[in-house]
């Protein structure tokens, strides 16, 4: 049975009132891969009554009122996704589409979600608390550069008009929220959770409380912005992590205790083992249901946190560092549940999560002493104290795969191919190659400059060649013709259009053909969007150059693709930019014109390897009529 929906749905339970009101920006599915789902279960699952208000009537404070006045509060997300990312591409046209909404159709979500929902409820039953969560909260929860409006803007929770702020993965933050609100303890007076922040008129200051900048002089200065953003960054460990302060007036604090701890297994295989209905819900059928639910409906979560640490990604904001998993029992009772749906027709679409390959933190010295401060674990190069292990991903794959009406296991969350270079024992780029790629492994190296990666705390771009040759060499062996198919980054931080002729001429010697390809996007929170606000690298505070022009963006981007048509035009005018004219044959006219001798040694082992990748590549070019996208 879903979470009800409406007032009948009320009246069938026999409740009178409801103790939470969830309000999301996303079309209801009660499925684990979308957080208004798991909130409300386990809230559910802690004898607590609560309602989902999805893609509520925001033009006025009437919808907000559909379940009646909630006994405890409205508990307000944006969606899955942020929803001015949800509503305009990078370029800020707004998207025709939400995959996150019935049948696919745009509008039914505001800009800037969370603040506009929260002043409906607020008009709705003034008295009210107010918890917002989800990404759109977490990442905004102090200050930040706003890419939209392009001026930095203060807590959402002041926007908002919110009692309390959730970050981060909030199932524990919340349970402790309602059973504070349960034993009759007013919002106001909720201070003392992790991973919440809230409103103070005068804070306390101890040791473990860091005060942060003032709101307006990261206003008034980039360079106190890189700083408040270095002090943030480095203080997002349960362990190791302080408390933050950051001063509006003199009467206005918002405060930001520290985050919880991660999960653990068995709280996990508790979480994503709760009677989810599995389904969206069935009152979006005749729209044509909720599209985004189509790319999870048969794929398993497995784990949450992330050290990779890439700077354009804000999983390390939001999910933390520590990695944490579900046990291989849990996984394979879902996987078996899959098997049972009418419509599974053998294939298991992903076992992954931020990074699939990732299972445990990358050492022990974290469960002790939380996460480095001053290094991360895969940049620039492998932490000799990484524990680099394959062995219990491939134990969950080998019993997922082995189970019957099971076909094929994929793995579609992608792969850190610099940890897998860094694992001595082969087994699983082995087991990879035969069992869970059809064809073709997607993996993201992102860029191939290392100046441009060593913004993107990515790789060199060696590693990811050396990979290539491994997987090359590895399918050879195993008799299977299947070739690799890059993501890349245009525009990033750093990138100039030098380093964009770099990429494309890596792309034309060596074959590849992006399939995805993304032009740099600042959202809140990330390193890469303080570099691109500030023009700083906020740890060293040398300068970033930045492409913000919109002509110079067009042109980066074209460069990746420059085997397409309509972008000819473009290239040419990029290289004629760049001062590479010499190039103009090579890249546009097939085989004439060629690199000098510069290029060229950019390229280790060019002769031999590379015409062999180019040729594999150049094949699966032609079947997937050269781009997806």
């Amino acid at each position: 049975m879903f979470l009800p929906v409406t007032r009948e749905d009320m009246a069938e339970r026999g409740w009178e009132q409801v103790d939470f009101v969830l309000v999301t920006g996303d079309g209801y599915v009660d499925h684990h891969s979308f957080g208004t789902a798991i909130i409300g279960r386990l809230l559910e699952s802690r004898g607590y009554r609560v309602a989902v208000l999805a893609q509520p009537d925001f033009k006025s404070a009437e919808d907000f009122k559909r379940f009646g006045k909630p006994r405890l509060g409205f508990l307000i997300n944006s969606g899955t996704v942020d929803s001015m990312v949800n509503n305009y591409s990078v370029f800020k046209r707004r998207r025709k589409a939400d995959d996150y909404a019935p049948g696919g159709k745009a509008g039914r979500r505001p800009d800037r979600a969370v603040i506009v929902y929260s002043n409906r409820a607020r008009e709705a039953y003034k008295e009210v608390p107010i918890i917002i969560g989800g990404i759109e909260a977490s990442l905004r929860r102090l200050g930040h550069y706003d890419y939209w409006s392009d001026k930095v803007r203060r807590s959402i929770l002041l926007d908002a008009k919110a009692d309390l702020l959730i970050y981060g993965m909030g199932e524990r933050t919340i349970v402790e929220i309602a059973e504070a609100l349960e034993s009759g303890i007013d919002v106001g007076d909720i201070c003392w959770i992790r991973g919440t922040c809230y409103k103070s008129s005068r804070p306390d200051m101890d040791e473990d409380t860091l005060r942060l900048p003032d709101f307006q002089q990261i206003v008034d200065s980039k360079e106190t912005y890189c700083q408040s953003f270095a002090l943030q960054y480095r203080s997002n460990d349960y362990i190791n992590g302080k408390r933050l302060v950051e001063k509006y007036t003199d009467t206005i604090y918002v405060i930001q205790n520290q985050p919880q701890p991660p999960l653990d297994s068995t709280e996990l295989d508790d979480i994503y083992e709760l009677p989810f209905e599995d389904e969206y819900h069935p009152m979006y059928e005749e729209e044509g249901g909720i599209p985004a639910f189509r790319e999870i409906k048969f794929s398993i979560v497995s784990s949450r946190g992330c050290f990779g640490g890439c700077s354009f990604c804000a999983l390390t904001y939001h999910q933390g560092r520590q990695v944490r998993s579900r046990s291989k029992e849990s996984i394979v009772r879902e996987a078996e549940k899959l098997t049972a749906k009418k419509d599974f027709k053998g294939y298991i679409h992903d076992i992954g999560g931020p990074t699939a390959n990732f299972r445990e933190p990358a050492c022990k010295k974290q469960l002790k002493s939380g996460v480095c401060k001053n290094k991360d674990c895969l940049y620039p190069h492998p932490c000799k104290n990484m524990e680099v292990d394959h062995s219990d991903y491939l134990e969950v794959l080998r019993a997922v795969r082995s189970l019957d009406k099971i076909k094929k296991v994929f793995i579609r969350s992608g792969i850190r191919y610099d940890y897998v270079m860094a694992d001595r024992d082969k087994t699983f780029l082995r087991e990879l190659c035969q069992h869970h790629v059809s064809g073709t492994l997607k993996v993201a190296p992102e860029h191939i400059s290392d100046r441009v990666l060593y913004y993107m705390r990515k790789p060199e771009k060696q590693v990811f060649i050396d990979f290539a040759e491994e997987y090359r060499k590895v399918n050879e062996k195993l008799g299977m013709k299947q070739y690799l198919i890059p993501y890349l980054i245009s525009s990033h931080p750093g990138s100039t259009l030098s380093d964009a002729v770099e990429l494309a001429l890596f792309l034309k010697e060596y074959g590849f053909v992006p399939d995805q390809v993304q032009d740099f996007y600042p959202t809140p929170a990330t390193l890469a969007t303080c570099m691109y606000y500030t023009e700083k690298d906020p740890f060293s505070m040398k300068p970033v150059y930045v492409a913000k022009d919109m002509e110079e963006k067009k042109m980066q981007r074209a460069l990746i693709h420059y085997n397409k048509r309509e972008n000819r035009d473009t290239v040419i005018k990029a290289l004629k930019k760049a001062g590479r004219e010499d190039l103009i044959g090579y890249l546009l006219g097939g085989n004439r014109g060629k690199a000098n001798e510069s290029d060229k040694r950019i390229y280790k082992d060019r002769r031999g390897k590379s015409k062999t990748v180019q040729k594999r590549n150049r094949k699966t070019a032609d079947s997937h009529g050269g781009s997806r996208r």
